[in-house]
C-alpha cells in the first residue's frame, strides 16, 4: 500500500509537472500563401578564397555538404569580384586587411590599370570552389558582388576605403571604369566557363562607416545619391553587353538602411534600372522588415535576404541567428535566404563549418544543423504559409502534399498546438530535432489528433523540424452559398 501511494504520488507530480508547461496554441493556414522559396545559400567571400586551396577530397566533401538534397541542400552562392590591393602599399599599410580579418580578406582584382590587361589567372582559390559548386549542383544560381573598385579607381588608392569613412572612394572619372570592370569579368565567366550570373550587384554596405583607409577589408562608401549615378553608367553598359545579368542592390547592411536607399531609387527612377532588391540584416526590426519587403515587391523587384550572420554562445547563439532567419521570412519574404560565412576558423557561430585554413582541416558545428531545419526541408519551390505563432516558419510543397514546420523551443520546455487550417494530417508525421545533446536527430511518437491537427512537446533550447503528409480538405458550402473547406 505504502509504494502504490508513492507511485501514485509520482505519477501525480510528473501529470502536474507536464501540465504546467506552457502551452501554445495557434493555426497554420496554407491558404495563406506568402513567398515563394528560390533557395538558401552563401557567398563565396572569403572561406572560398582559402578552403579552395584544400586538396580534391576535402574540396569536394564541403561542397557535398553544402549542396546535397540530404545536406544544406542550399542552391544559391555569391561570387565576390575583387578589386584588389596596391601592390606596392602606397597609400596603406602593409597587409592591413591580413592585420584585421585574416589574409582571406585579401581579394586579388583582375585589372591593374586603366585598359590594361586583365589577369584571368587570379583568384584561382574561389573560382576553384565555385566551378566545384556548379559541377555539383547544376541548377546553381550564381550572383556577382563586388565590395570595392580596384585600388587605382579609388581616391584613398587603398581598397578598403576612403581616409574619411562616410566619403565615397569610387573616383567620379572611374565611373565608367568600374562598370566595365564588373562587366567584363560577368563576361569573361560566361565565357570561359559557362556560368551566367543571374544577377550583378556592385555594392556592399555602401552607406555605412564601416569602410576605410587600411581597413580589414576591402569596402567602398556610396551615398544614395552616389549610387544612382553609378547605376546609371553601369546599366547601358551592362544591357549593351548581351549579358541576361540584371543588376541587384543595394546590400545595406540593416533594414532601417535599405528603406532610406530604396526610397531614394523610388524618387529618382532607378528602381527602373534593376531587378532585384538585397538587404542585409545585422540590424532589423519588424516594421523597417515589412516595409522593405512590401516597398521592393511593389516596385515589382525579386527580394533577397543576401547576407547575415551573428555571434553569441553555444546553442542559443545558434538558436537565436534562427530566429532572425524566421523574422526575415516572415516579415521581409524574400524568396532566398543566404549566410555570409560557411566556414571559419575560430568560433561556431559565425559559420557552420568549422576549420583550419592552413591545415585543411574542418567539421560540422551545431549551426550547420540548426540551419539544416530549414534549408533541407523547405526546398525549392515550396511556398511560406501564414503560421500564427512567431517562433515558427511553415511552408507547403508545391503538389500541396506535404507542409514542412519548423518550431524553435524557448528557455523551457513548452507544448505546441498547431491546428491546421485549409488540409488535414493524413498520415505519420516525421520530426527532426537538435538541441545541446541532438543533432537533426529523428524523433518519433508525433501522430495527427483525432481532428487532423498537430501536438508535439519541445525541450527547451531546441529547434524541431515536422514534416505532415496532409490532404485537402473537402469543399463544403455555408447556407449563402460560399464555399469553404470544413474540416469537422
Amino acid at each position: 500500500m505504502r509504494r502504490t501511494g508513492f507511485l501514485t504520488t509520482a505519477l501525480f507530480l510528473t501529470a502536474l509537472t507536464a501540465t504546467a508547461q506552457p502551452r501554445q496554441e495557434y493555426a497554420v493556414d496554407v491558404n495563406a500563401r506568402c513567398q515563394t522559396v528560390e533557395g538558401w545559400g552563401v557567398s563565396l567571400c572569403w572561406w572560398a578564397n582559402m578552403c579552395g586551396r584544400w586538396d580534391e577530397e576535402s574540396v569536394d566533401r564541403i561542397i557535398d555538404w553544402m549542396v546535397s538534397p540530404e545536406g544544406l541542400n542550399w542552391n544559391i552562392f555569391r561570387y565576390n569580384i575583387g578589386g584588389g590591393d596596391d601592390p606596392a602599399w602606397t597609400n596603406c599599410t602593409v597587409h592591413h586587411m591580413g592585420k584585421g580579418k585574416g589574409l582571406r580578406a585579401e581579394m586579388e582584382g583582375f585589372q591593374d590599370e586603366r585598359g590594361g590587361p586583365y589577369h584571368w589567372q587570379r583568384d584561382s582559390a574561389q573560382r576553384r570552389i565555385m566551378l566545384k559548386i556548379k559541377e555539383k549542383r547544376p541548377d546553381a544560381i550564381f550572383e556577382a558582388f563586388s565590395n570595392s573598385p580596384p585600388w587605382w579607381m579609388t581616391v584613398s588608392g587603398c581598397a578598403a576605403g576612403h581616409k574619411d569613412a562616410l566619403t565615397d572612394n569610387l573616383r567620379t572619372d572611374c565611373y565608367e571604369d568600374f562598370a566595365r570592370y564588373l562587366v567584363d569579368v560577368c563576361r569573361h565567366y560566361k565565357d570561359a566557363y559557362g556560368i551566367e550570373f543571374r544577377t550583378l550587384e556592385p555594392f556592399n554596405e555602401p552607406t555605412t562607416d564601416y569602410w576605410y583607409q587600411s581597413g580589414s577589408q576591402e569596402g567602398c562608401h556610396f551615398d544614395a545619391k552616389s549610387q544612382v549615378a553609378f547605376l546609371r553608367v553601369l546599366a547601358p553598359i551592362l544591357k549593351e553587353s548581351g549579358l541576361r545579368t540584371a543588376i541587384s542592390a543595394s546590400d545595406e547592411t540593416c533594414t532601417a538602411h535599405s528603406l532610406e536607399v530604396l526610397k531614394e531609387y523610388l524618387r529618382s527612377g532607378a528602381i527602373d534600372l534593376i531587378g532585384q532588391w538585397n538587404t542585409h540584416t545585422y540590424s532589423a526590426d519588424r516594421k523597417t522588415r515589412r516595409e522593405v519587403g512590401n516597398l521592393a515587391r511593389r516596385a515589382g523587384k525579386t527580394v533577397w535576404m543576401s547576407e547575415s550572420g551573428s555571434g553569441g554562445r553555444g546553442i542559443e547563439g545558434n538558436l537565436n541567428m534562427a530566429q532572425r532567419l524566421i523574422d526575415d521570412m516572415r516579415d521581409i519574404g524574400p524568396t532566398a535566404w543566404l549566410d555570409w560565412q560557411y566556414v571559419e576558423e575560430y568560433g561556431d557561430q559565425w559559420c557552420v563549418v568549422q576549420g583550419n585554413f592552413a591545415r585543411g582541416t574542418y567539421r560540422k558545428v551545431k549551426n550547420f544543423y540548426v540551419r539544416q531545419h530549414f534549408t533541407r526541408f523547405i526546398r525549392q519551390g515550396f511556398c511560406i504559409v501564414e503560421s500564427g505563432n512567431r517562433q515558427s516558419l511553415a511552408a507547403i510543397n508545391p503538389e500541396a502534399d506535404t507542409l514542412t514546420v519548423v518550431l524553435l523551443g524557448g528557455k523551457e520546455p513548452s507544448t505546441h498546438h498547431i491546428r491546421l487550417q485549409g488540409t488535414s494530417a493524413s498520415g505519420g508525421i516525421q520530426a527532426w530535432r537538435t538541441s545541446e545533446t541532438e543533432s537533426m536527430e529523428p524523433i518519433g511518437n508525433i501522430r495527427p489528433t483525432p481532428a487532423g491537427d498537430i501536438e508535439v512537446r519541445l525541450p527547451e533550447k531546441s529547434i524541431t523540424t515536422l514534416v505532415v503528409p496532409v490532404k485537402a480538405l473537402p469543399l463544403t458550402s455555408d447556407k449563402h452559398g460560399v464555399l469553404f473547406r470544413n474540416k469537422h
